[in-house]
């Protein structure tokens, strides 16, 4: 992968109804390592135009590394046509990922965009993909107004769906009070939002309530409120290294209660940065973070194993991330719909097309990814059920499959 320094860029289905302007650089690459989707021949058509942006640097740096890495196992070729990517840095800045959605569309003339890692940068990229007709497969997982919706497609889980299995375990394990600290944007307002009503008639209560920015570098204030509440359990709701901070805080205060987290912390950035304060924590995650683990009988293990082994391989043992298996499959989700979108006639490169890329999307159905199996429909654009979560509990740092599921 070719890196520049602020230079432009130049599996079933159904058929579809702070830092310097040189560290926000655009990274620019061809998917070379991918694998090839075998399709019947069709006449010679222009290369498909995929365009990525990922917060490579920034505060999410630990979840926008991982999808960067990850863009070297997406599809090179889909039904016979070259499939030409394109990759931004955003540096988990809002305003710069819309400006790089903007180069996907006016520069790299994309097909399909994909991004962002966080869910500011993924709401913005993905209004732009309303704005211009492109399709958006957001790594985030955002609840955008309805005609942005129209438009976009997520990755990851569906936070209901994590949610829930998070409180189904409280409520086994006697959780009466529940404490929340949470990033101050759309992703811990989300988390709010969700928990707020699945614990409606669950016997838990939830209080305090307290919130922090993806940029500080102290949570003291807000932890010395949940420690004089002493909650049963406190929920950290937060992405990349920046979720240690309230482990980190709460185990020096004494906090000896459960500490849950969401599927955001699912890396081993936060494992490091955590230390000893990470052991005990409990999260739902995609099944790809613990492959190995799962049954033989499920959906994802053998394409969650294979995609684990490779990016090792190539990235160091240990490296893998849940994040990377996001845009893994992204990539699962483009081959799957591309031939569909192709069948149209349909030309890439043309606004036609990434209609017909969109409407294919949305009819996807049992598209085996590394964290799930998608099953997209008009009403669903993230397309996962209980196949794409299972709880884990942090344990002699590293993750551990908790029993039962």
């Amino acid at each position: 992968m070719k890196v520049t320094n602020g230079a432009n860029p130049t599996a079933g289905r159904r058929s579809a109804g702070g830092r310097s302007a040189m560290a926000r650089a655009a990274i620019v690459g061809t998917a070379a390592l991918g694998a090839v989707i075998a399709a019947p021949a069709m006449p010679a058509l222009a290369d498909i135009n995929v365009c990525i942006t990922v917060s490579a640097t920034g505060p999410a740096a630990s979840l926008g590394v991982p999808e960067r890495n990850s863009v070297d196992f997406l599809p090179a070729e889909i039904g016979g046509q070259k499939v030409n990517t394109t990759v931004f840095d955003d540096a988990t800045d809002a305003a710069l990922a819309t400006r790089n959605a903007r180069k996907c569309v006016e520069e790299a003339k994309a097909d399909i965009i994909i991004g962002s890692s966080t869910t500011p940068t993924s709401l913005a990229t993905a209004t732009v993909g309303m704005e211009t007709g492109t399709p958006v497969i957001a790594l985030a997982p955002i609840n955008p107004p309805a005609d942005v919706n129209a438009w976009n497609f997520r990755a990851p889980q569906h936070v209901s769906q994590m949610a829930d299995a998070l409180v189904a375990h409280m409520k086994a394990n006697g959780v009466k009070t529940l404490g929340f600290i949470g990033y101050a944007d759309a992703y811990g307002e989300d988390w709010l939002k969700v928990m707020t009503k699945q614990l409606e008639g669950s016997g838990i209560e939830m209080a305090p309530v307290e919130r922090f920015a993806r940029t500080d570098t102290s949570v003291t204030g807000q932890v010395l409120q949940l420690v004089s509440a002493n909650p049963d359990a406190v929920l950290v709701v937060a992405s990349g290294t920046p979720a240690a901070m309230p482990n980190l805080a709460l185990k020096e205060r004494g906090y000896g209660g459960a500490i849950y987290h969401t599927h955001g912390s699912a890396s081993r950035d936060f494992i490091r940065v955590a230390g000893p304060a990470a052991e005990g924590t409990i999260l739902p995650v995609g099944p790809v973070v613990v492959a190995a683990q799962l049954p033989d009988s499920h959906d994802s293990k053998s394409l969650a194993m294979d995609y684990a082994k490779r990016y090792e391989e190539k990235y160091g043992e240990g490296s893998l991330s849940s994040f990377g298996g996001h845009m893994f499959d992204a990539g699962q989700l483009v081959a799957a719909a591309a031939p569909v979108a192709l069948e149209s006639g349909a030309q890439p490169g043309t606004p036609e097309f990434r209609k017909a890329m969109r409407d294919a999307l949305e009819g996807l159905d049992e598209v085996v990814g590394v964290h799930g199996v998608f099953d997209m429909t008009a009403e669903d654009h993230f397309g996962h059920d209980s196949r794409s979560r299972v709880l884990v509990v942090v344990e002699d740092g590293n993750w551990k499959l908790l029993s039962g599921q």
